[in-house]
């Protein structure tokens, strides 16, 4: 039990003068492990043949079947977020990304028995619940730390963080593909044995961030740092410090709810199937003649996404410290709801044009991204830290 007293938060308490520019390596530990999400597209073709290996056969999982794997993930990354939020306060950080590594890394675990003994819902279990309750733990824990060593910069700071967890497929994909080749064979898709490996190693991996995690001391203010004051009625910014049970029980705080999650319900819809989509608009199958090639280079689109998932997650958030949260939003709804609109026109059946649909799914996931990175920021704008 003296080990795991490390994890009280009275022992990750920041002595004086700690540099606060190691808590982002700290945070991008946690969100790169568990970006991996983002990248489970690559998995739903191999799943869907476990039987007939090569190609679908009778008793082989639909893709709307698979789909509700990440469905249930990301469903569960939100409830764990709501439910442990004031835990983490409670507890801290070091023990909530404790608790989210081994949360992740058994639902990878969980996930490699469903795999091997071709039972469905020890996969939801698995990646779904267990896996989904990973996430939650281990996207707020570094969010809730960030945003207090840097609160003269909230919106960088999140977004320093978040850009992990939209980065984590661009290593995760090709990863994942070539421990699926490497462990592959006529008789096994090599599914089972990269759920064990990846759990193992994000377990791992993960264990950096509990490491190196550290919380301000009670009282402690960045060198120089003056608190924004204004007299403007209309002003968006608090300067009080609203608990959640109070803020939760207000109007804006539902509208940013919905807001949000009208913004992650669209970018999911891409993310989820962005493998097998890009694949079947425009007949990877055909086009390259081999499944392996198409799979290999629809896995290099998925692995772009990341790459604007991340980045719109650093330059939306820091973009908004700028032209303020709501105007953020705004250049979301707008230029978001004509970009998939678009997309819809850019396969084989229509415009046939790969750029073109690239780039609207590039910029509808940095927006996505931008908006999970925006949305602290715009919290602590309106009832402080909490």
């Amino acid at each position: 039990m003296a080990k795991l007293g490390f994890l009280d938060k009275q022992r990750s308490i920041a002595g004086e003068g700690f540099n606060r520019w190691l808590i982002p390596p700290a945070a991008l530990a946690i969100h790169l492990s568990i970006g991996q999400a983002y990248a489970f597209s690559v998995f739903v073709i191999p799943l869907s043949r476990i039987i007939g290996i090569s190609k679908s056969a009778p008793g082989d999982w639909s893709y709307t079947q698979l789909g509700w794997i990440f469905s249930i993930a990301i469903a569960f990354l939100g409830i764990s977020a709501a439910i442990f939020g004031k835990w983490l306060e409670e507890a801290g950080p070091r023990k909530a990304m404790f608790a989210s590594a081994c949360c992740f890394g058994a639902g990878f675990l969980v996930s490699a028995l469903g795999a091997r003994f071709h039972q469905l819902w020890l996969i939801y279990l698995g990646y779904g619940v267990l896996g989904g309750i990973g996430l939650g733990l281990g996207y707020i824990s570094p969010v809730s730390t960030l945003i207090k060593w840097f609160i003269d910069r909230p919106g960088m700071a999140t977004g320093l963080a978040i850009m992990g967890f939209g980065g984590g497929a661009m290593i995760a994909a090709p990863l994942s593909n070539w421990l699926m080749r490497h462990f592959s064979s006529a008789s096994n898709t090599g599914v089972t044995s990269t759920f064990v490996t990846l759990g193992i190693v994000y377990f791992l991996f993960m264990q950096i961030g509990v490491f190196l995690i550290r919380i301000p001391a009670p009282g402690w203010r960045p060198a120089g740092y003056v608190p924004k004051t204004t007299t403007d009625q209309n002003s968006m910014i608090t300067s009080r410090n609203i608990d959640v049970a109070t803020a939760s029980r207000t109007r804006q705080f539902w509208l940013l709810w919905i807001v949000l999650c009208t913004n992650v319900t669209a970018g999911i819809a891409v993310l989820a199937i962005a493998s097998p989509m890009i694949q079947e608009m425009f007949n990877f199958r055909e086009r390259y003649g081999s499944a392996t090639t198409a799979a290999a280079v629809a896995g290099g689109f998925v692995g772009l996404l990341s790459l604007f998932n991340m980045a719109g997650r650093f330059g939306w958030s820091t973009t908004s410290d700028y032209i303020g949260r709501k105007a953020t939003y705004t250049i979301f709804f707008v230029l978001g709801a004509l970009l998939y609109v678009g997309v819809t026109f850019t396969g084989a059946n229509h415009l046939n044009s790969q750029v073109l649909f690239i780039a609207c799914c590039a910029i509808i996931i940095s927006m996505y991204g931008g908006g999970f990175a925006t949305i602290p920021a715009y919290l602590r704008d309106m009832f402080g830290p909490m």
